[in-house]
């Protein structure tokens, strides 16, 4: 029973974390990683959670993902790739300097700079999706490059986990194949992914499977419309689990899984009545993702900043100057990339720069390793790293909101210029 009454806390606290969201008219998720933290530092939350609110909070952010994935047109991020290897490239760069950086100024230790390096390089990007998911702009361009550089990100991450952790600890044993494997590895897994997208889904009238009778009378739409499409709730959710599953075999955080699941999904693969139809589906996983089991995970998240109030005095200076250090020089690093290799205009530059900010499953993975398998954190370099990783987290939702009316003049204004610029040559014709 501790564990439901856990539960119940957890969902009594997200819903009172809604409702002051829609009153101060921010995302939830500022409040849910606020709730987190306040509710472990009262006792409320044990400092470890159990494993069924560790599983649940990892199936919320499976969820999430996947719902957020479902919503995004995949030719947006296809094409979104090759205008988006600066913003990760630089995006991360910069990061792992000022973490490095700092962690040598005030330590001195080789091994602590490089894991807060490495901990603060990977972007968190599903509490980013989420706060732009809140303001409307889930399937604007900045959430769709934001989204392709963090998994670009997510991908040199784990190649640097896999290849500094080894020598860091003494072992040495990792070698150039063992980092080609890596990276083939999660090459592999986007082809695997593409070709279930490409060959076993679309059974559109014309497509080339057509030329093969059991690909072309078999695939997602038959599938999904069984029964009347009573059924194709679950039969999505049995999709993101088993693609994020894959995804945690070739190397990938679940959730990168499962968002690649919902992307390869199309709304005309649903039943067009109103059981089992794209907008009744997506209503309850987006009910599923949001509401009650994705702010688990959020919560859950909040609740790893515990306080230790003489070593948080201690650890001040520490956490001023890392956690100014990473919001000047990460939005400012994605930002000029954005602007210069992507094309991004001033204002959706700056705002994936706000969205590359937040930090939560690879660097806790990076902290895990580093302050509890092997002890090479010490205790004052854990609280800074999370300390600085739970302000980084609010500062997402916050600057994303104080940055929206300006990207959206800009956009509107954009768009307004286009339409003049496409009516000129009738004007011309017709004078």
């Amino acid at each position: 029973m501790e564990d439901l009454t856990q539960l119940a806390l957890i969902w009594a606290g997200a819903f009172v974390a809604v409702i002051v969201a829609r009153a101060t008219r921010l995302t939830p998720v500022v409040y849910y990683l606020g709730i987190g933290a306040l509710f472990v530092n009262l006792g409320w939350m044990p400092e470890e959670n159990s494993e069924f609110i560790r599983t649940l909070a990892e199936v919320g952010i499976i969820l999430i993902m996947f719902a957020l994935g479902f919503e995004e047109n995949p030719n947006n991020f296809l094409k979104s790739i090759r205008k988006s290897w600066g913003i990760a490239l630089f995006g991360a760069l910069a990061p792992f300097t000022i973490a490095f950086s700092v962690a040598w100024f005030f330590w001195g230790d080789m091994n602590i700079a490089i894991m807060c390096g490495l901990a603060m390089t990977a972007t968190a990007v599903s509490l980013t999706m989420v706060s732009l998911k809140s303001e409307g702009l889930a399937n604007s361009p900045v959430a769709t490059r934001i989204m392709t550089s963090a998994v670009l990100d997510d991908i040199a991450s784990l190649a640097l986990i896999a290849v500094v952790i080894p020598i860091v600890t003494g072992d040495g044993s990792t070698s150039l194949i063992d980092v080609e494997i890596i990276v083939g590895k999660a090459v592999l897994f986007f082809i695997l992914i593409s070709v279930v997208g490409v060959v076993i889904f679309p059974h559109e009238p014309g497509h080339w499977t057509k030329r093969f009778p059991i690909l072309s009378r078999f695939g997602a739409r038959h599938a999904l419309t069984y029964a009347e499409g009573e059924h194709a709730t679950l039969q999505v959710l049995i999709l993101a689990l088993v693609t994020g599953l894959v995804g945690h075999h070739f190397g990938f955080h679940p959730a990168i899984g499962a968002y690649m699941a919902g992307l390869i999904l199309r709304e005309e693969y649903f039943h067009s009545g109103t059981s089992g139809s794209f907008s009744d589906t997506k209503r309850i996983i987006d009910n599923v993702a949001f509401s009650w089991i994705g702010p688990v995970f959020f919560v859950s998240l909040g609740a790893h900043l515990v306080f230790d109030w003489e070593i948080l005095v201690s650890v001040i200076p520490e956490c001023l100057t890392l956690i100014v250090g990473i919001l000047v020089f990460q939005v400012t690093s994605a930002a000029l990339a954005a602007r210069y290799t992507g094309g991004m205009k001033p204002a959706a530059s700056i705002m994936i720069g706000f969205g590359m900010l937040g930090r939560a499953e690879l660097a806790f993975v990076v902290i895990d390793i580093a302050y509890v398998e092997y002890s090479l954190l010490s205790t004052e370099a854990f609280y800074t790293l999370m300390v600085t990783c739970f302000f980084l987290n609010i500062a997402v939702p916050l600057t994303i909101h104080w940055w929206k009316p300006r990207y959206e003049k800009e956009r509107d204004e954009e768009n307004a210029r286009q339409r003049t610029d496409g009516d000129l040559p009738s004007r011309i014709v017709d004078s």
